[in-house]
């Protein structure tokens, strides 16, 4: 059985960093949950630095959501008030991934959601980075080959293997990159 993770809105909006997040999910290794308002903060992001139009990010949103089964939480907003992170704009992540029964926030925000802040609920929060080196670790064969669909699955110019995992490095992801890059398992 998959363990739960909600994806915060920063870890969503680079492209790649996504594309691979989904994928994880859609091959179950984790249920990946998240909300309409992480939703709407990355839309919000992708709007402020002009990546698409409406219509783009609308359909964005769309194969989000139908990508990864159960993905949405909802109910979760009465849990907000009574919570304390360091920014209360945050507050409705830890809502969110406490009624989904979330055991990991995957966030790049590390300084908002502290330990002794998640730890009464059971929940850790991982960087992107982590999350992914620590899937690499339970089961390489699914995280290298979910690099290798997004490689498939590019059709603008010519992709490799190479090009998907510098991709991942720009937007952070290094540790994960540098052991990606250690060679790929035999029968990939």
């Amino acid at each position: 059985m998959a363990f739960t993770v909600l994806y915060d809105s920063n870890v969503l909006y680079p492209n790649t960093v996504r594309d691979l997040l989904i994928r994880l999910a859609q091959h179950g290794i984790v249920q990946a949950k998240w909300t309409e308002q992480i939703l709407d903060e990355m839309e919000a992001a992708l709007r402020r630095n002009d990546v698409g139009d409406d219509e783009k990010r609308a359909e964005l949103r769309r194969r989000m959501n139908g990508a990864v089964r159960d993905c949405i939480v909802n109910d979760y907003e009465p849990l907000i008030e009574g919570l304390k992170l360091p920014d209360p704009n945050d507050r409705h992540v830890l809502a969110a991934a406490i009624k989904a029964g979330a055991q990991v926030i995957v966030t790049d925000n590390s300084k908002d959601f502290p330990s002794e802040r998640l730890a009464e609920w059971d929940i850790e929060q991982k960087t992107a980075d982590d999350f992914v080196m620590d899937l690499i670790d339970l089961d390489d064969r699914v995280v290298y080959g979910c690099v290798m669909e997004i490689v498939s699955s590019r059709r603008r110019k010519p992709v490799t293997f190479d090009d998907v995992l510098g991709q991942l490095e720009r937007s952070q992801l290094i540790g994960s990159v540098s052991m990606l890059r250690s060679g790929p398992v035999e029968g990939i």
